[in-house]
């Protein structure tokens, strides 16, 4: 007799399984609200990347050339792989500066 009460108590009951789901339910919700804005911080970082390689090739580029360059020549030159998606570098008519302005065009630009 002993034995039956012993199997009989052994395992979980239906409350103690409840309680368990509810507190993982709750821990998954904790979980995906503080991980919703890291998406907005990796793209902010990206922008900063992309317009730190756009000076760095602008100031390769005039280390070589005497002059700043527009975005083709960056490219053209060697100097950055491919046009930014984000930002367009303009250098003034003199060639002696540059500004790198943000685009409006899509896709939607994160760093504006």
């Amino acid at each position: 007799m002993r034995a039956q009460n012993e199997t009989a108590e052994a395992g979980f009951t239906l409350i103690e399984l409840l309680v368990v789901i509810v507190i993982l339910g709750v821990l998954s919700a904790i979980v995906v609200f503080s991980v919703r804005g890291i998406n907005d911080k990796g793209q902010g970082s990206a922008c900063k990347t992309d317009k730190s390689t756009i000076q760095t090739a602008e100031e390769a580029y005039f280390a070589t050339n005497n002059a700043y360059g527009d975005m083709d020549k960056l490219v053209s030159g060697g100097f950055l792989s491919s046009p930014s998606v984000w930002y367009v570098a303009t250098p003034n008519a003199a060639g002696t500066s540059y500004d790198i302005t943000a685009k409006a065009a899509p896709p939607a630009n994160p760093c504006s």
